[in-house]
């Protein structure tokens, strides 16, 4: 049933379930739609490869399905920062981000009756994430612990600081701001059970907004109100 995928960055953790995605869609339409797929300059070339791949996948389920007589459709959008869509009700602009060496990298904010939400994938603080998160009702940004990060005996884990947000650098940008509710996803380390606490306390020292340890399938919401909660 969707609409769009919209990539931030081509990092393998965060296109290797697209393959599923452009088959899903496919094999549950009833006619031929095309998947719009947005995201920054390499996106055909990846999407091609996903393609490619799924040529056997593809063959086998146009010969078990007499009423599937069309190949999956994806319509590739390599966007920059600037306006992406805008239909009359949804607006959603992409903004530039930083997660060099991987580059380009995307953030977008979504605008839909006079509120406003970013989903930054990985990047540390930058001018472009706070020029699209200010005044943004949620605030959406993959974390990284780095305390616990340093514990890791492996060079190539310990990296990773370079180019994600910290819970604290998550938290000093949505103070810098002005957004009304942090979300805290992505977390690295995976944290332990019962720890999520100790990810919001951090957070806390530096933001006095609402904040959200988000977890798979949490869906934030608008009170009544007017903050915005997770269930």
């Amino acid at each position: 049933m969707l609409d769009a995928v919209l990539l931030t960055h081509l990092h393998s953790d965060h296109i290797c379930d697209l393959n599923d995605v452009i088959t899903t869609h496919w094999v549950m339409t009833t006619r031929p739609t095309a998947l719009a797929v947005y995201g920054p300059p390499g996106t055909r070339r990846v999407v091609d490869g996903a393609l490619a791949m799924l040529e056997p996948d593809i063959s086998y389920r146009l010969a078990h399905h007499a009423d599937l007589e069309w190949e999956p459709s994806v319509d590739v959008r390599e966007v920059e920062p600037g306006t992406v869509i805008d239909d009359g009700t949804l607006r959603v602009v992409a903004g530039a981000t930083d997660h060099r060496p991987v580059q380009p990298s995307l953030a977008y904010r979504f605008e839909l009756e006079g509120r406003a939400m970013v989903v930054a994938g990985d990047t540390v603080p930058c001018a472009g994430l706070d020029r699209l998160c200010s005044g943004a009702d949620v605030y959406i940004q993959t974390v990284l612990r780095e305390d616990l990060v340093r514990m890791v005996p492996m060079q190539r884990f310990v990296d990773t600081i370079d180019y994600h947000s910290t819970v604290v650098q998550a938290a000093q940008t949505a103070a810098r701001a002005g957004v009304g509710t942090l979300v805290l996803t992505h977390q690295v380390p995976t944290p332990a059970p019962g720890s999520e606490q100790e990810w919001v306390d951090i957070a806390r020292q530096h933001f006095d907004g609402v904040i959200v340890f988000g977890s798979d399938l949490d869906e934030i919401s608008a009170s009544p109100a007017g903050s915005w909660e997770a269930s």
